[in-house]
């Protein structure tokens, strides 16, 4: 039987090494070995780009483990406005949940950081990039209502591309709803800790986002209303370097602290223990 040429050599080793070993850093382009990568909180070992993650990963890597207790987990989007672009909205919604194996853009519960019950809302821009419609709007209210209701704290990590477009009115009354709630909260002495995650802009921004007692970010979030070059075009000026950072927003005033992904649970346990909620 002839040896197989280097070629054929090559390719049956290539097969032997499965698929999702290696990820590649999209700000560096370092390849990371992939459990590595995991094990550090989805946060690159070497230029420290903290990367996208679902809801529920950032739910893993910020509840004690097991805590975590949905709420209104099987409330579903509807297509009120029969919105059509490139395809129907009704078509694009159950897309985006086939893949993803989730209902929506946020899930909303209860759990415990570090021994501390509290409620919480993790956006996730894995579905229609965490873009904020009736059904994310009505979940975080609810979510906002069972803390007043429990006099527990409130944690919302937000990471979206702000209202969606294809539910117009019903996605921008959402903004008027979650604030209303969070007005309600505030009145009942509640502690609201408010996490700005990359990205945060839009309508998620012009609401819930900044009204946080106490205001948050991972490092280098974009957080903003609209685009820098929309702003760019608009005023007719160029932008400051890091404008629209979490960074520049800190210095800014827009936000208390930048905290990396690793120190989070600590940072919020102190601030509850600070506030005495």
């Amino acid at each position: 039987m002839p040896e197989p040429t280097w070629t054929e050599a090559t390719v049956a080793v290539k097969k032997t090494v499965p698929d999702g070993l290696w990820t590649q850093c999209p700000e560096c382009e370092e390849t990371i070995f992939r459990k590595s990568l995991e094990a550090n909180l989805m946060v690159c070992p070497k230029c420290d780009h903290h990367m996208r993650i679902s809801a529920r990963r950032r739910i893993e890597h910020l509840l004690d483990p097991g805590t975590f207790e949905p709420l209104d987990a099987d409330m579903s989007p509807m297509d009120p406005l029969g919105f059509v672009d490139q395809k129907p909205y009704i078509d694009r919604l159950r897309e985006t949940q086939r893949k993803s194996g989730e209902i929506d853009g946020v899930q909303t519960g209860t759990g415990f950081i570090k021994g501390r019950k509290l409620v919480v809302g993790v956006m996730d821009f894995t579905f229609m990039a965490g873009s904020m419609g009736s059904v994310v709007g009505e979940r975080l209210t609810r979510c906002i209502e069972h803390a007043t209701d429990h006099s527990l704290p409130l944690v919302i990590v937000s990471c979206s591309g702000g209202a969606r477009m294809q539910e117009s009115g019903f996605s921008l009354m959402q903004m008027a709803k979650t604030s209303a709630a969070l007005a309600r909260f505030d009145d009942s002495g509640g502690l609201y800790i408010s996490v700005l995650a990359d990205p945060t802009t839009g309508g998620v921004t012009a609401s819930y986002a900044m009204l946080g007692d106490v205001i948050f970010a991972e490092p280098k979030a974009l957080i903003g209303f609209a685009g820098p070059r929309v702003i760019q075009q608009t005023i007719r000026q160029a932008l400051p370097d890091g404008f629209q950072t979490a960074e520049f927003l800190e210095k800014a005033g827009f936000v208390d602290r930048i905290v990396h992904r690793s120190a989070l649970r600590t940072e919020i346990s102190r601030i509850i223990d600070y506030s005495g909620k």
